[in-house]
């Protein structure tokens, strides 16, 4: 045999699977040296484009979103953020949630269903259900033997009326002191089965027949008087079967017996439940292409979040030095409508404390000031003071509406045990310093921190777009 010839056929054949491969799914983009199918562009664009989405974008306008959004992942990548175990759980978390159901069966939850139906049954025994009203009078734990006395004469009063053929409901209504079934005329509802009632109560119910009504009796909570409205044995498997399905996939039933099964499959291959997950992830992907793109939609995202919060979230927001430089560069496009009021507006109990509430703050900071006035005037039993602090604006305070602004008809409404109104601070016309719009800085500097970091990015990493496969989206 010419083994040239042999090799050169599997290289054929190997180049014609490739090529038809690459033919139905071309690649469409090379981003750090790997290459992005059209397939998963193709899935990004259309969810982030549906019709309910606003600011929908042309395939063209998308592309560079895609592009910066990939590299963003690549640098997480990069970063090894992927091999972190709060990463790594989290992920197999959600990933799992979607392969989990593949590991159970209609027919196992058939089985389930089968079962609860025949434990069920076997509990109750051939004692059956009941449906059952009654008359309830209350005996307290701590009564004594007259007070017992006087609740069994009236239960034996209200029975005697029973038996002159008196209405059950009526005096139920009348005279229960179960508030729950008394208004309806003593109904308890049910079916009810072995178990479901104090054994007291259950024993006399069990001797009943339908319509019959019981001698008075008593249990650990009082007296009864019970009437049997219906007895009945447990309903067949099908009249039954649809409710315990509903009841079994309410509480994850389905679920759990996924898992029961995954376990068994790791310990009859010797291996560990994670790796059964991911045998199933990857066969399942292989075949499903949504799957493979909604479970890779979710890795990425996952690790997006994870380094924007390092890199430009939280950074910013930590990023004290950075935040005041980028203020001060800035500081002219941080305009306001109005003024504003910095400060407090408090409520005292003694006129005294209106100015030394004004002497413990006006030296400091105003971002310490709210721990400051905690320490010295609400630290112990007694609160001091009421205090709002903050950046006001009209319409924000009506204490400040009043005396700061003076708005006409602003009405201030008394506190009670605080009848003293105050306010310290300074009124605005524009912000001074960075506290003042902190909000809107912390923001801003995060899109500088971003646009440098994606600028970065471009050129850290190689990104090669083919635009004859980009036309093609949605068009093959």
């Amino acid at each position: 045999m010419n083994l040239k010839y042999l090799f050169g056929v599997c290289l054929l054949a190997v180049g014609i699977n490739v090529s038809a491969q690459s033919s139905t799914d071309p690649v469409i983009m090379t981003i750090a040296g790997k290459p992005v199918l059209r397939s998963e562009f193709e899935y990004s664009y259309n969810k982030n484009n549906s019709a309910g989405v606003i600011d929908k974008k042309t395939v063209k306008e998308y592309v560079p979103l895609f592009v910066d959004y990939k590299l963003k992942v690549q640098a997480a990548l990069d970063a090894h953020l992927d091999t972190i175990t709060a990463f790594k759980d989290e992920f197999r978390k959600y990933r799992d949630q979607q392969i989990r159901p593949s590991f159970v069966t209609d027919s196992d939850m058939e089985k389930a269903v089968k079962k609860y139906y025949d434990d069920m049954k076997a509990s109750i025994g051939p004692r059956g259900l009941y449906s059952c009203s009654h008359i309830f009078l209350r005996v307290p734990q701590n009564a004594s033997a007259a007070g017992k006395d006087s609740v069994k004469t009236r239960i034996d009063s209200i029975y005697t009326v029973l038996k002159k053929g008196g209405d059950f409901s009526t005096l139920a209504k009348k005279y229960s002191e179960d508030p729950g079934s008394a208004s309806r005329g003593g109904s308890l509802g049910g079916p009810y089965g072995p178990g479901n009632m104090v054994k007291e109560f259950e024993n006399v119910a069990y001797t009943l027949k339908d319509g019959e009504i019981s001698k008075p009796f008593l249990s650990p909570f009082g007296y009864h008087i019970i009437r049997m409205d219906k007895r009945s044995q447990v309903p067949p498997y099908d009249s039954l079967r649809v409710n315990i399905t509903k009841f079994l996939e309410q509480r994850q039933y389905r679920s759990a017996l996924a898992q029961e099964n995954v376990e068994k499959i790791a310990k009859e291959e010797k291996t560990t439940a994670d790796a059964v997950y991911d045998k199933r992830a990857a066969e399942m992907s292989a075949k499903d292409s949504n799957l493979k793109n909604l479970i890779r939609e979710y890795h990425d995202g996952l690790l997006l979040f994870a380094i924007s919060d390092s890199v430009v979230w939280n950074k910013a927001n930590k990023d004290e030095a950075g935040l005041e430089k980028f203020f001060k560069a800035h500081k002219k496009q941080y305009k306001w409508d109005g003024p504003r009021f910095r400060g407090i507006a408090y409520h005292v109990k003694d006129a005294a404390d209106v100015k030394a509430v004004a002497d413990c703050v006006k030296s400091l900071p105003f971002s310490d000031w709210a721990e400051a006035l905690r320490q010295k005037f609400n630290s112990g039993k007694t609160i001091r003071i009421r205090v709002e602090k903050g950046i006001f604006k009209e319409g924000d305070n009506s204490l400040v509406d009043s005396v700061v602004f003076k708005k006409q008809g602003a009405k201030v409404t008394k506190l009670k045990d605080y009848p003293i109104d105050a306010v310290y601070g300074k009124k605005l016309s524009a912000p001074k310093e960075l506290g003042d719009v902190r909000g809107q800085v912390v923001s801003d500097y995060q899109d500088e921190l971003e646009k440098k970091w994606v600028d970065s990015l471009h050129k850290k990493y190689a990104v090669s777009i083919d635009d004859k496969v980009v036309a093609t989206v949605n068009n093959h």
